[in-house]
């Protein structure tokens, strides 16, 4: 069976890692975003998009379907956004338009890259629209839906002076702080390793029915990223 997989994000943090770890486990990678990827190889089929806001007719001719898994790293900042609206608008509408378009393709399997803040309740726009996209997503009829909530992304951002910030601090202190805590930072290619080990896992049981079929929704929190990841000595 030829494998493809989808994929919006690929540029940011963690997607241009994913991109890569992506493209040695399918057949064909699709990439939708605003400029190539870094990564590019033979396998890839990359398709421009100007604005977000015209993704139904550029997914109108990736050619998804139900062998094809479907993955977003899409996300921004409120600063980068320029507005609450215009964040909201990139963060949910656009991942859950994408999600929908995958939906109505036939795609089955479904891995969202979240936060582990998101929270429905909380006083800051950032977790609430996180826990907003989760639950809009959550709501289509996937056969597999994957949420991925990691903490603190480690990597070189753009336009985020805070994480930076924090990063810096954290290097300072991380040879004492365990990775059993849950608040723990984790680098994007970690993160983007826990979503490709996701995506081959339900493959393999799918493939060979030896074991029970995953939960229809799993939620990946930060600590069982960096516990599947760990390099073993």
């Amino acid at each position: 069976m030829q494998r493809k997989a989808i994929v919006i994000g690929a540029t940011g943090l963690v997607g241009q890692y994913l991109v890569k770890q992506l493209s040695e486990l399918y057949d064909t990678l699709i990439v939708i975003a605003r400029r190539p990827p870094r990564y590019i190889n033979a396998s890839m089929r990359f398709y421009q998009v100007n604005d977000f806001d015209n993704l139904t007719e550029v997914f109108a001719s990736v050619g998804a379907d139900r062998k094809t898994d479907a993955f977003s790293c899409l996300g921004t900042t409120k600063k980068q956004a320029g507005s609450d609206e215009a964040f909201r608008k990139v963060d949910h509408d656009y991942n859950v338009n994408f999600a929908k378009l995958c939906q109505d393709k036939g795609v089955e399997n479904f891995f969202l890259l979240s936060s582990m803040n998101a929270d429905s309740d909380s006083r800051f726009l950032y977790n609430r629209v996180k826990a907003e996209t989760e639950q809009s997503i959550m709501s289509l009829d996937f056969k597999h839906l994957v949420i991925l909530r990691p903490s603190l992304l480690l990597g070189k951002h753009q336009g985020r002076p805070l994480e930076t910030i924090g990063q810096k601090a954290f290097k300072l202190i991380s040879p004492l702080v365990s990775e059993s805590l849950s608040l723990h930072p984790i680098s994007a290619k970690r993160v983007a390793s826990a979503i490709a080990m996701s995506a081959h896992a339900i493959y393999e049981r799918n493939k060979y029915r030896a074991e029970p079929m995953l939960k229809k929704i799993e939620i990946i929190e930060n600590r069982q990223m960096l516990a599947m990841t760990r390099v073993k000595n």
